[in-house]
């Protein structure tokens, strides 16, 4: 195991200079990492959560966050030290070989993609809703068209549009938080204090016992995803290092507090059997305390949300699939880069395949698309894998070769590493036992499985340099 350690592509004095533009400034990355986990899953997606759990679904939301934090940790010390527009997959290569950057780094771009359509799409229903007379595919081609011209011009574009969206939906949800704790102690009109009712009524604070802790868990964990586009928008910054530093430590901590205060806020004022399926019970907590409008209020926050995840989704599939061709795991076409460090051809190469993915989306939702969704269901836990895994062979490296780039350290390293891997693979495991879940984790390893057998014949055709 030493020999092949020391034998190892060196991790870092010798980084190669990122040919893309380094326009994004600190306040850019600041806002993407909080905003871009903050979306429909959240707005949304949560009443299915308390649906399942009750008010433990804030114990659930708390691990699941830990989790994330823990793997956002580990990311952002490889990020610190090794600043590089494909992140993890760059990591994973270093640490463990050609094998894994290639299939971490297509297997998430392949996530990407299949997500942005479905991001298009709910985003496209809703301003049908707003303009009946409008089709729906005529507002994806829209939205798609929008943001493909955005991620075509300097990354400024991207780095504005995102910060101004993320700061409309960090905005929502502080807004949200201050009404909600006035109502919650009847500071508001027409309303009196809750007290612990709602919280200890309707069969008590586990009306499901912890089986309900853990389904919740399962329901909302991948509404943590998202983090990894900031270490991978950090490549293009002005200082690299620094700025996903700041990020990364920002972002983890606040977006635990958004969401799990958001829980808190849920079930303390509504009786969490109360809620219906499918509805936002950001909407039902809005209504109860009579804020007008709240309906067409959340679904404009909605909106923007779904806007803002297709264009990190956008951005972020463009840079993975140009660091891959930079590694030559990917078309070398891929590498133009325009003159305002634009890979140009990369976001056109993503955005085709997201086109294909809207069609499928929109003409067989339930067939040929909800296959490929399940093949991306468990996708992000086999990256988050390949993130811990990367930084407990690289910290070493680091320490060794460059320890002042050691300037965000993993937490109580290597337990708490260890400790990420043994809860994702607890993960993976009640997923198998899932009646939900199972169909996405089977999908998932196949798609790996597939993309993993093309990584080993690569390897084993492509003479080493």
């Amino acid at each position: 195991m030493r020999e092949r350690l020391e034998e190892a592509p060196p991790t870092g004095g010798d980084l190669p200079a990122e040919p893309l533009s380094h326009s994004l400034k600190q306040r850019h990355l600041t806002m993407l990492g909080l905003g871009g986990v903050i979306g429909a899953g959240l707005f949304v997606g949560s009443g299915a959560g308390i649906g399942i759990a009750g008010p433990a679904i804030i114990c659930s939301y708390l691990l699941a966050g830990v989790l994330a934090m823990l793997v956002m940790r580990a990311l952002g010390e490889m990020s610190a030290a090794m600043p590089a527009s494909g992140s993890f997959s760059v990591y994973a290569e270093r640490a463990l070989g050609r094998w894994a950057g290639f299939s971490a780094g297509w297997l998430y771009w392949f996530l990407l993609v299949v997500v942005l359509a479905v991001e298009a799409t709910g985003a496209a229903k809703i301003a049908n809703g707003w303009v009946p007379s409008v089709d729906q595919w005529v507002w994806v081609l829209l939205f798609m068209v929008v943001f493909t011209v955005s991620n075509l011009t300097a990354v400024k574009n991207f780095g504005e549009f995102e910060f101004w969206f993320a700061a409309l939906k960090v905005g929502a949800i502080v807004l949200f938080l201050i009404l909600g704790t006035l109502a919650v102690f009847g500071l508001l009109p027409d309303t009196e204090p809750v007290g612990m009712a709602n919280l200890t009524g309707q069969g008590g604070f586990f009306p499901e016992g912890f089986g309900g802790v853990v389904a919740g868990m399962l329901a909302v964990i991948f509404a943590f995803g998202g983090l990894e586009v900031v270490t991978i928008a950090a490549a293009e910054s002005d200082d690299p290092a620094r700025s996903v530093s700041r990020a990364v430590r920002s972002a983890v901590w606040r977006i635990l507090f958004f969401y799990v205060g958001s829980m808190v806020v849920i079930v303390t004022l509504l009786p969490w059997n109360s809620l219906k399926p499918g509805e936002s019970p950001y909407v039902a907590v809005l209504d109860s305390i009579g804020i007008p409008a709240a309906g067409q209020i959340m679904n404009i926050v909605v909106f923007v949300a779904l806007l803002s995840a297709l264009n990190a989704n956008l951005y972020g599939s463009s840079r993975m699939v140009f660091s891959l061709a930079e590694r030559r795991e990917a078309p070398q076409a891929l590498l133009k880069v325009s003159g305002g460090g634009v890979p140009r051809r990369a976001v056109f190469a993503s955005v085709a395949f997201g086109f294909v993915s809207v069609v499928l989306n929109l003409l067989w939702p339930d067939t040929i698309f909800l296959y490929m969704l399940n093949a991306v269901g468990a996708v992000l836990l086999f990256v988050w894998a390949l993130i811990a895994v990367s930084q407990l062979k690289l910290r070493r490296r680091i320490e060794r070769d460059m320890p002042e780039r050691l300037t965000l350290p993993m937490w109580l390293f290597p337990y708490a590493t260890w400790a990420a891997l043994i809860g994702m693979a607890a993960v993976l495991v009640l997923m198998l036992f899932d009646d939900a879940a199972r169909p996405q984790l089977l999908w998932s390893t196949g798609a790996a499985a597939l993309v993993l057998v093309v990584a080993f014949v690569r390897e084993r055709r492509t003479p080493k340099s």
